[in-house]
């Protein structure tokens, strides 16, 4: 092992272990607890639970609640919702398991001490919109955290999980997960009977707007490094719908969030004109998709479809229409709060370009392309369904398994439950979590077996960039490039630079096409090869070559997918040049891949959707 030949290897054995520390992670890891008192209860995190997530610098508000003590809103209500804004396709039985659960799950965090608005005359949670709720949550993180650490048996932080260990007694049975610690360079085994994926979804694999100094400004956390994703495709377990990637309209440089402003302060958009836009390209967009035009609320996807055809007419930029309601003290001053609770750093944009929204209205953008399955998307793992709800087809084993035995998941990490946000996150975490005491006890007389060899060979992998850059340093012939090895940022770049310009980025507008996605798929093919050889020079590095071979396998499954759904199901989202219109005749289906490690093959199918709800 060279450089790292001293290092520890430290063995910790549970009963159940959770990847990731996130919203899903600590929902998974406090209900695991609630079910499995004796049990012993793992939760490892690449950075610290506290602040770590999606939801790191706090939100405010919380975007999945019911409101069912109050008859707002019912599970049926909220699947309507999900299926209509993701154009037909979601598991039904998911997202109605998330909702009937949600409301509690929120109660909890108000009784460990998160602050929620009330309304001063109902007494009701302060509703932003149909399903959102306000809240002060500049200590959401820390307060789920603070249940999880109390929870589990221990948290390892500071541990990037880099592959699943599959057991020896078994196939297709997982038995734990390796990694190393980013600070002190230590190998961990991590050997378990069940294994919950909480990671985050993928920011980073396609270009962002802001390149150079700015490219960690993306909308999405720009830490989600697509685990929730490379760790059960290397495995083997099914994927679907990767190709549902989100695109959404923020203020333009800072992506900043306009929900608030929409939903609360009532602000609506304009071209550059002082024009309405939208009703103009309703026609067009009705021959793309026939009637889902006409659903309500209108499909997220299609609104951004207006925005870009209303930009490609020239008559961009677009705007949202804030100097009405900024006139208003308190909508003001929610206007500021929403940013400064939020995304300071739209604040700090504004005020940097002289931009006072009570004065000038801001510019609105469409971000760069995000796969992650807790948001408005119905990318993740195959999983199956609750057993008092789910169709057969959904169903073969414990509720949030994947195709893989004893591999669970939540959060950004399942596909088909689109909407779920913070709080379903959290409430599916502990759905997975009671499945999988249950798959526990129900093994207690099972054998669980991890080689010697397997984690060994793992652990050469792991560490040999770093050998890597030893070595290949020595053959620096200009700066920093070596013929030797290829560093994680540049790789990145590679990796950003193919999907955008093949498989439908910014660049492209968001278009492609099969001839593009096969040149798309020969590149990446190229750039696998080139990624036997990253190098790190530290720690940090290590880490960094560890997400972006993360990154790179989702992007694998992101191509494929797109490549086989020949129809363009979500414009705005994407677009298939050459099948542009949506076809609900042959694609009224899910994709569904499967990654053969061994052979490096992936292999794509359909799946049945089954509309449970009326």
């Amino acid at each position: 092992m060279g450089l790292f030949s001293g290092r520890k290897t430290v063995h910790v054995d549970s009963d159940i272990l959770v990847i990731g520390g996130g919203m899903a992670g600590c929902g998974a890891t406090y209900e695991s607890r609630y079910w499995g008192r004796d049990l012993k209860i793992v939760c490892v995190e690449k950075a610290n639970i506290e602040r770590s997530g999606a939801v790191a610098q706090g939100l405010y508000a919380i975007n999945c609640y019911m409101g069912m003590q109050w008859d707002e809103n019912q599970p049926e209500d909220h699947v309507r919702y999900a299926r209509n804004d993701l154009m037909g396709l979601v598991r039904e039985d998911l997202g109605y398991d998330i909702a009937r659960h949600v409301d509690s799950t929120v109660h909890k965090f108000e009784e460990w001490g998160l602050p929620i608005m009330k309304d001063p005359e109902t007494g009701r949670y302060l509703r932003e919109g149909k399903w959102q709720i306000m809240i002060h949550g500049e200590s959401y993180k820390p307060i789920m955290a603070e249940a999880a650490r109390k929870a589990a048996t221990e948290v390892y932080n500071r541990i990037m999980v880099t592959h699943l260990l599959m057991d020896t007694t078994k196939t297709n049975r997982v038995s734990g997960a390796v990694g190393f610690n980013v600070r002190t360079g230590d190998f961990y085994v991590f050997r378990a009977k069940a294994v919950i994926v909480g990671a985050g979804g993928a920011s980073h694999i396609f270009k962002p707007r802001a390149v150079g100094e700015g490219m960690g400004r993306t909308w999405y956390a720009p830490w989600s490094s697509a685990s929730a994703y490379a760790l059960p495709i290397e495995v083997g377990a099914k994927m679907t719908q990767m190709e549902n990637r989100i695109v959404l309209t923020r203020f333009k440089d800072g992506y900043g969030p306009v929900g608030a402003y929409f939903l609360h302060l009532k602000t609506y958009t304009e071209n550059a004109y002082g024009d309405e836009y939208e009703s103009k390209w309703y026609d067009h967009t009705k021959e793309l998709v026939g009637d889902y035009i006409d659903r309500h609320p209108v499909p997220t996807c299609l609104r951004n479809h207006a925005f870009l055809e209303e930009i490609k007419a020239g008559r961009g930029p677009i705007r949202m229409v804030t100097k009405e309601a900024f006139q208003d003290p308190h909508k003001e001053q929610v206007g500021w709060e929403n940013f400064l609770g939020m995304t300071i750093g739209q604040a700090v944009v504004w005020a940097s370009q002289n931009i006072d929204p009570k004065e000038i209205n801001p510019e609105l953008t469409t971000s760069e392309p995000y796969v992650m399955g807790s948001h408005a998307t119905c990318s993740g793992a195959w999983a199956s369904g609750p057993s008092d709800y789910a169709p057969s087809d959904y169903q073969w084993g414990y509720n949030r398994m994947m195709t893989v035995e004893g591999l669970f998941g939540a959060g950004d990490t399942i596909g088909g439950t689109a909407h779920k946000f913070s709080s379903g996150s959290f409430a599916e975490g502990r759905i997975a979590a009671k499945a999988a005491v249950n798959y526990v006890n129900d093994m207690k007389n099972e054998k669980f077996q991890v080689s010697e060899k397997q984690y060994q060979d793992l652990k050469k992998v792991i560490f040999q960039p770093l050998e890597n850059y030893q070595i290949g340093r020595n053959e620096i012939v200009a700066g920093t490039v070596s013929p030797s090895y290829i560093l994680p940022l540049h790789g990145l770049q590679r990796l950003e630079k193919i999907m955008d310009e093949y498989c439908g980025g910014i660049s492209a507008h968001y278009m492609t096409n099969e001839p593009l996605l096969t040149r798309g798929l020969e590149l990446l093919d190229m750039l696998k090869e080139d990624l036997d050889h990253l190098a790190a020079e530290d720690l940090h590095q290590l880490q960094r070559a560890w997400e972006l071979q993360h990154r790179f396998l989702s992007s694998e499954s992101v191509t494929h997918h797109t490549m086989f759904r020949t129809e363009t199901r979500w414009p705005g989202y994407y677009y298939r040049a050459d099948h542009p219109k949506l076809n609900d005749t042959d694609w009224h289906c899910f994709t569904l891949s499967q990654y053969d490690q061994e052979s490096g093959e992936w292999t794509m199918e359909k799946a049945p959707v089954y509309h449970i709800v009326d």
